[in-house]
């Protein structure tokens, strides 16, 4: 549990990530939010048995880690946490699909073994550009961005304060294990009956926590407006043309196999 804490704690790296001045920083938080959706859009609208088409949306993540001075290794860590979750979802394709599709030399792969593989890259350049994303430009900023671009305001509140009291909720679990540990004497693991205990007072310390912070904002005000920090600019014509160059790659990348063609080409000038 305690690793668990680090882990959530960690991800407030990218609020203070999302502070830095960069031209991509800097832009208009619309333009980052409409490309990433253009992004996700083709990448998982890819046959399941694509591979190497999808090879080439890499440079998107890579071009903005290099061009924005993002830390590459805890990018990664954060990407490597969502990898478990897409293996449990592809690991049982061989089971099921047994379809032989293509043979490397004497061993014949089957479309389980490749829809699985699929899977874990369409979640690696996801969740890569989900993460980008937020260290740009942050994440009440981009929940400010979905409300101009039309989402629904109780969407975004909720959204926001999802984020922003996940940490809140860990906290508590995390003392609460803590002071279970340390009225167990040595002892490891938690009975099922010590753990249904547990889970309530949590949930009891959650609610209670909730009150608290509903009065303090009624306290200060608050009436269902989030007034953000972050760059809130103009959509202009840099905007325009990150937007614009970056989705029509996307959709040409999406059009084309662009492998399979450098290939062909390559083999072509050979013989």
């Amino acid at each position: 549990m305690l690793a668990i804490d680090g882990t959530f704690l960690d991800f407030k790296q990218l609020d203070l990530l999302a502070t830095q001045h960069t031209a991509l920083h800097r832009l208009d938080p619309r333009a980052k939010v409409l490309t990433t959706a253009c992004f996700v859009l083709c990448v998982v609208s890819f046959d399941r048995y694509t591979i190497s088409a999808m090879l080439p949306y890499l440079l998107y993540p890579a071009v903005l880690i290099a061009a924005s001075g993002l830390p590459f290794g805890y990018i990664l860590r954060k990407i490597l946490i969502v990898i478990p979750f897409a293996l449990v979802i592809g690991i049982f394709n061989p089971v099921f699909d047994r379809q032989v599709i293509m043979h490397v030399g004497e061993f014949a792969i089957w479309g389980g073994w490749v829809s699985c593989a699929s899977i874990l890259i369409r979640a690696t350049l996801t969740a890569s550009v989900a993460i980008i994303l937020v260290a740009l430009t942050g994440f009440p900023v981009i929940c400010a961005a979905l409300e101009k671009l039309g989402m629904p305001k109780a969407f975004a509140v909720q959204l926001l304060f999802l984020y922003r009291y996940i940490f809140v909720l860990t906290d508590e679990g995390v003392r609460t294990i803590r002071a279970c540990q340390l009225r167990s004497f040595g002892r490891r693991g938690l009975s099922l009956r010590q753990f249904g205990s547990l889970v309530g007072h949590l949930l009891l310390r959650t609610w209670d926590r909730a009150e608290r912070i509903h009065m303090a904002m009624l306290a200060r005000g608050f009436s269902g407006e989030f007034h953000t920090t972050g760059p809130q600019g103009r959509f202009g014509s840099k905007e325009l043309i990150f937007m614009g160059g970056w989705s029509a790659l996307f959709i040409v990348l999406r059009l084309y196999n662009a492998p399979q063609l450098l290939g062909g080409l390559f083999a072509g000038s050979l013989s």
